[in-house]
């Protein structure tokens, strides 16, 4: 199969213009939190560990929507559902953590923007803003359309990202006066989350035939496929379908696809749920009394 994927070329396989924008990502984080950063707070430079989260997000960014991943999630419903669990489920959680409180703090403090984003980490609203996106998304209809415009599959998917940013916002604050919900509230969210996007994952699973004409036909594929792969690369191509690369029949791509995001969507939520729990348990245990010390000695 990665010998097929060679006849769309360099450029649609490693997207290197996309790998200049994250490069560019990275080298902005480093002027603004490094060599700039006194023009902006007098706050120290991110620690190693911010460092590490950021720069982590950013490969994460650039393996799921410029490596071959994104060229497969044309191709294969599963490699989409893939990429799509890192993409809303786990790179927010690496850049929130990554980039520094006083930059957070600076975006919440912005004229207007203040007032909606105050708004929309509500945690309920956060909730059911991302989670009614990402179900209305796989909608075949939008689905569809979005795949078949470069510009409403840009503005679409990017507005779910801000909406992913925004339901980890309560859990992952970094600005302490927001952290506003208990552990065991954190616990109930997580468990909300996984609740609420499970329709979108049953509709896809058990469906009994194929949802998406981006992968069922061969006008719709090719269409979805310009989004990645350059209209002269394709126009010289013979291609009849995504069936010529896809190792497994439409209906199955589409079941594993369901299937993989609800197992992913489960881990993900699973190690949050045991970063909160166990975090919360060492706080219980530190706020113990220790036991008075027994007095061994005897009166003479």
């Amino acid at each position: 199969m990665w010998l097929d994927l060679q006849i769309f070329g360099f450029r649609a396989l490693w997207s290197p213009y996309y790998l200049l924008f994250v490069v560019g990502l990275g080298l902005l984080y480093y002027l603004v939190t490094v060599t700039f950063r006194t023009r902006f707070t007098n706050e120290n430079k991110p620690d190693r560990k911010q460092m590490i989260y950021f720069h982590t997000g950013l490969v994460i960014l650039y393996l799921i929507k410029g490596s071959p991943i994104d060229l497969l999630s044309h191709i294969m419903f599963t490699s989409h559902m893939v990429q799509m669990s890192f993409y809303y489920l786990v790179f927010p959680i690496f850049i929130i953590k990554g980039i520094p409180e006083w930059i957070w703090r600076k975006i919440f403090d912005v004229p207007v923007l203040k007032q909606v984003l105050n708004l929309l980490t509500k945690p309920l609203i956060a909730l059911l803003l991302f989670n009614g996106l990402f179900s209305m998304y796989h909608m075949p209809v939008i689905f569809d359309f979005a795949k078949a415009n470069v510009l409403a599959h840009a503005v679409i998917t990017s507005v779910i990202l801000i909406a992913a940013f925004l339901v980890w916002w309560p859990i992952f604050t970094p600005i302490h006066e927001r952290d506003k919900l208990s552990p065991l509230m954190k616990i109930g969210y997580i468990f909300a989350n996984g609740v609420l996007i499970t329709p979108a994952c049953g509709l896809i699973i058990f469906s009994g035939h194929s949802l998406y004409a981006t992968y069922s036909e061969t006008s719709g594929w090719i269409q979805a496929m310009s989004l990645c792969v350059p209209q002269s690369v394709l126009n010289g191509l013979p291609l009849t379908g995504p069936q010529m690369f896809s190792p497994i029949p439409i209906l199955e791509d589409q079941q594993l696809g369901g299937i993989l995001m609800k197992i992913m969507q489960e881990i993900v939520y699973g190690i949050v749920l045991a970063r909160i729990f166990f975090g919360w348990f060492k706080k219980g245990v530190d706020k113990v009394d220790p036991l008075p010390a027994t007095n061994t000695t005897t009166e003479a």
